[in-house]
């Protein structure tokens, strides 16, 4: 297989959190990387921190809107001409209340930025790769250890959550025949913006309210450049990357 010379990287959500520590090690891993996400402040903060390890470009987009997203792929082959790895990182929760009391607005939030973007990006990460020389490339998923398990009170997040380890089979099947590998990394637990709220406790299923053990996002990034660096005859289709301590096996 040719092997490529400058490696272009798509991340979804790479203003903070996992988004950015994956920029960062794919960055450090050798790939020009493009920062996408609604914040331009926090994109041009990551390009920053990695201005000193290697290349990116940050653009803008809304990954609730179909059009921005097709805009960001559109940009993707204007400045690069291809695409060899696409992160879909880009998340988001619904508040803690209890199932009946869930919005259809809510429900239907959570699964536009969880599932329905994933979908389209993949949908376009496809139709690049399939056509480019050398020819095709790597999706990784963020799922979550709710792809595996729920907490309480999180029904829209764990929905999609699951729903994307059906689109990484379905897609990692599909994109056999053009040489397109896709996996999924599933996380918890790591220190983000998202999971601050951890540090002073938790609702546990037994109704205790309990602070949980996190780890550093790095060590999620440096899986991702793990997964990302692989040879497209090889394939990670599932990686569980959480903190040590935090109460998922076992009885709570």
């Amino acid at each position: 297989m040719t092997e490529v010379k400058n490696r272009i990287a798509v991340v979804t959500g790479a203003g903070t959190g996992v988004g950015r520590a994956a920029s960062l090690a794919l960055m450090n891993a050798g790939f020009t990387v493009v920062l996408a996400g609604r914040r331009m402040e926090m994109l041009e903060e990551t390009k920053k921190l990695g201005d000193n390890v290697g290349k990116s470009l940050a653009v803008s987009a809304d990954m609730t809107d179909p059009g921005s997203i097709a805009a960001l792929f559109a940009k993707v082959m204007e400045v690069y001409g291809r695409l060899d790895v696409l992160f879909n990182n880009a998340g988001m929760g619904a508040p803690p209340v209890p199932f009946e009391d869930l919005s259809l607005v809510q429900w239907q939030a959570v699964v536009a930025t969880n599932l329905t973007a994933p979908f389209l990006c993949t949908q376009h990460a496809f139709r690049i790769m399939k056509d480019q020389t050398p020819r095709g490339g790597r999706i990784i998923n963020n799922g979550s250890i709710s792809a595996h398990a729920p907490r309480p009170f999180s029904a829209a997040y764990t929905s999609t959550k699951h729903a994307i380890t059906g689109l990484t089979k379905a897609t990692n099947l599909d994109g056999r025949a053009y040489d397109i590998a896709v996996g999924q990394v599933d996380i918890g637990n790591a220190a983000t913006p998202m999971t601050d709220r951890m540090v002073d406790g938790v609702l546990q299923p037994d109704g205790r309210k309990m602070p949980e053990p996190r780890m550093d996002a790095k060590a999620v990034g440096d899986a991702v450049a793990y997964m990302a660096s692989l040879p497209l005859d090889a394939n990670v289709l599932f990686m569980t990357v959480m903190a040590s301590k935090m109460p998922f096996v076992g009885r709570g």
